[in-house]
Parts: C-alpha cells; structure tokens; sequence
C-alpha cells in the first residue's frame, strides 16, 4: 500500500510536468510539444547548455517565458495552495464541506478589492498592484476578526469558528454589494475579479508567491500527525498528548496566510479547495502525510487545465477561470451534499 500510494505522488508529479508542457503550447500562437520541451528545459539551470534553441522562432521563446510560463506556474501554486488549505481545514473542522473560504477570506478579499477598484489604486506595491494588496489587507483582518470573536477563552470551538465565518461573509457581501451599488461605473471590474483569473500574471508575482506557498505547505506538512489525530476528535487528540487549541491557531493561521497571498493575486476561484481534497482521499485514504503532497500536485493539474480552457476556448478573448472551476465544482458539490444530507438532518 505505501508503494502504491508513492507511486501516486510519482505519477501525479509526472502528469504535472506534462501537462505544464502542453499548456505552454496551447493559445493564440500554437507551440508543439518538443519546441515548448526545449524551451522550459532550457531555462533550467545547469540544463540550458545540454539544450539548443536553434529553429525556433524567437517570437516562440518570448511568448512562453514571458507570457505563458508566468500564467501557467501562478495557477499551478494556486491551485496547490487551494487544495492543500481545503486538506487542512476539512481536518481541523472535521467538516467534508469546509473550504479554503469558510473563514470569510473570500468576502475580506472581495471587499478589499472592491475598495481598491473603486478608489483607483493602481499603483504597484513590490509585485502586487494595489487591488492585491488591499484583497491581501482584507482577507488577513477577516481571518483576525473571525478568530477573536471566536475565541472562548483560551479554546477556539469549531462551531464558533463556522458561525462567525459565515456570518462575518455575509457582512462583508452586503458590504461589498452596497459600494458596487454606489460605484456603477466600477461594477464589471469588480465582478471580473471576483470570478478569479490569472489574465495579468508575471514573474514578480510568482517570485513573492511560490516562496510563500512552499513555506507555509511544508509547516503544514509537519503537523500532519496532529490533523491525522485531530480527525477523531479534540477530546481525543488532547489526551494523545495533542495542544488541539494551539495546534488549530498555528494551522487556520498559516492556511489563512496562504490564501490571502494567492487569492490578492488571482481573485476568487472557488470550489478547488473542496473538490480536489475528496478526490484524493478517495484514491490515497485520509493520511495527511500522504494527502497535503498529492492534493498540491492534484490541485495545481487541475488549475492549470482550467486555466488552460479559460484562455483557449474563445480564444483570443478568454474565460474567467473561476467559471470554468465551478463548471467542475458544483456538479460534485451537490454530489457531495446530497451523500451527506442524512447526517446533515
């Protein structure tokens, strides 16, 4: 079984590498297989002189280092990031419906951005326009908010946490809806970034997330064991030796952490944080040392095919990705919920 579950990861990252190389080739300019092979491998340290570029048009090499590559790796650590917080907070809420976005990040990010959009900050701040950072402000105080209304105490009760988280989203809805109402002029560029895209993707954002994501995945890597415990109750992972509350404050933190970074950058892209964890605890089992890698490699596959279709199918214009998640994501929601609804009663 642990073979088998290696070959997993092996075989997911494999599928990973190919499908980055074929969504390379695909857009406007179509690039074959090998071109878009040579040229990814020659940006590879120590393999850019094993590599020749000769015969292929330079237009070729820009459109793919420039434009595509940046786009393709920002939806690959997204949809990582997405999966593997969904992975988290469906352990610690030990709640098959729980999010990256149960927390009323998406709502904080929503609201931030509005502000931003509305308030026509458009300088850059680092790598980030200042719409990003405001989503980023407003996600990270949600998440703050949430927690210290939340709190009892020194414990953090789950229920708490998904009462306030829902009722804190609604709050900043009816916010963010109220300012679309008196700004008309501002509502299409609100409601574009609202469904999520990686239109404007370049490798400065890239250089401040994929550090981040990495980070903050393999923390929550390394409480594994605990969100493993964690699955059979607080009670019961306090007496294995588990601090259950200090644990939860340290993962819900770290994960909030991370989906303000991608969402600031990408905007709301819902449903892969609850699709791609059921996936593979349906093929890998519920192990979080085994579920948080896959999820990531499951997730980032997944968001750049969808990314992919956005960008192609009504090519040169494009799609939200955001539309094309949900396309896949609400089928298996309403799938999900309706397996769950006798507990749910």
């Amino acid at each position: 079984m642990k073979i088998y579950r290696k070959s997993n990861i092996i075989i997911s990252l494999l599928i990973l590498i190919a499908v980055v190389i074929i969504a390379c080739g695909f857009g406007s300019v179509k690039i074959n297989f090998i071109e878009s092979s040579k040229i990814l491998l020659n940006k590879i340290p120590f393999l850019d002189d094993l590599v020749s570029l000769e015969g292929i048009k330079d237009s070729h090499i820009k459109i793919i280092t420039n434009l595509r590559l940046p786009r393709i790796i920002l939806a690959l650590f997204t949809g990582g990031a997405l999966s593997v917080v969904g992975c988290s907070f469906q352990g610690v809420f030990k709640n098959p419906m729980a999010d990256p976005f149960v927390l009323g990040i998406s709502s904080g990010a929503a609201l931030g951005a509005t502000i931003g959009l509305i308030f026509n900050f458009d300088k850059h701040i680092f790598a980030f326009t200042g719409v990003s950072i405001f989503a980023f402000v407003g996600a990270m105080l949600t998440v703050i908010v949430v927690l210290k209304i939340s709190a009892i105490g020194k414990k953090l009760p789950t229920t708490t946490l998904l009462l306030a988280g829902i009722s804190i989203n609604y709050l900043l809805s009816a916010l963010m809806s109220l300012l679309m109402l008196l700004n008309r002029d501002k509502l299409e560029k609100v409601y574009l970034w609202t469904l999520g895209s990686f239109s404007t993707s370049s490798w400065s954002e890239v250089a401040v997330i994929a550090p981040c994501v990495i980070i903050c995945s393999i923390i929550l890597m390394v409480f594994s064991k605990e969100l493993n415990l964690m699955l059979l109750g607080d009670d019961a992972a306090g007496s294995l030796g588990i601090n259950v509350n200090k644990t939860k404050k340290i993962i819900l933190g770290v994960s909030s952490i991370m989906v303000a970074v991608v969402v600031s950058a990408s905007g709301i892209i819902g449903f892969v944080g609850l699709i791609i964890p059921h996936i593979i605890r349906i093929i890998n089992g519920p192990d979080h040392k085994k579920l948080i890698p896959l999820a990531m490699l499951v997730g980032a596959i997944f968001m750049i095919l969808c990314d992919t279709i956005a960008r192609t199918i009504i090519s040169p214009g494009e799609l939200s990705v955001g539309i094309i998640t949900s396309i896949f994501g609400v089928p298996f929601f309403l799938f999900l919920l309706y397996q769950n609804k006798k507990k749910v009663l």
